[in-house]
């Protein structure tokens, strides 16, 4: 049977810096500094994740330190198709226009904060970072309480596991479709190969995307061939 996908709590890092409502706009400029992160949980009571405050939250200050922006620019004339776009940018940019005169966690931080559980796979982890537009993630559990960060780094940790780890494992994820053992898998830098022979062609592109679904594989190719009256 194939391996139990990884999950965020195989990769997130447990240690984790956060701040509260009030932390100060220099001390989470210099906690990121000092642990290198480019994001922060902001918590309440006993560990409730109510924010994050990112790097981008923190720009608008130095962005708008000589201008404002221009309001005006998206207000008046619009055509009606057009206008819940003009609302919307002059929305965000008032949204900047706030982070720019923000002092504290608590007007800096994007909330609701985009979180995982735990038991999250590592590709809907993925998702949710490609989707939402973040690089890190508080790991939460069922009430909200941090568990651990996970990071865009954390999730391609996958693709540091041996060449021989990632053999063995598509090797048992593929046995059962190969119980005459007349088709045997290397692996070099990630990519998986497939020779031998194949007693069905139908079961080709499923041994193809069975191996591609081990967790640290790059990519699979096939040199496989067919007995001759398979193919008629």
């Amino acid at each position: 049977m194939p391996s139990s996908p990884h999950i965020v709590s195989d990769v997130m890092t447990q240690t984790v810096v956060s701040v509260g409502r009030d932390a100060a706009f220099k001390e989470i400029v210099e906690l990121m500094a000092q642990w290198k992160v480019s994001a922060l949980p902001v918590l309440e009571g006993e560990g409730r994740v109510i924010g994050v405050v990112s790097e981008a939250d923190l720009l608008p200050k130095e962005e708008y330190r000589d201008d404002l922006p221009d309001l005006s620019r998206t207000g008046g004339g619009a055509a009606s198709a057009t206008g819940s776009a003009a609302a919307a940018a002059k929305a965000a940019r008032l949204a900047e226009l706030a982070k720019a005169s923000a002092t504290t966690a608590n007007a800096l931080m994007s909330t609701p904060a985009v979180t995982v559980h735990a038991d999250t796979t590592l590709a809907q982890a993925a998702r949710i970072m490609a989707r939402r537009g973040v690089k890190r993630l508080p790991v939460v559990d069922r009430i909200g309480i941090l568990q651990g960060m996970v990071s865009r780094g954390d999730l391609l940790k996958v693709f540091l596991r041996p060449d021989a780890e990632l053999a063995a494992e598509v090797h048992r994820t593929l046995a059962p479709l190969f119980p005459r053992q007349d088709v045997t898998t290397t692996v070099h830098d990630g990519v998986v190969t497939l020779r031998g022979t194949m007693h069905d062609r139908r079961l080709v592109p499923v041994a193809a995307r069975l191996a591609q679904s081990v967790e640290g594989v790059v990519d699979v190719r096939l040199d496989l061939s067919v007995p001759d009256d398979q193919h008629r």
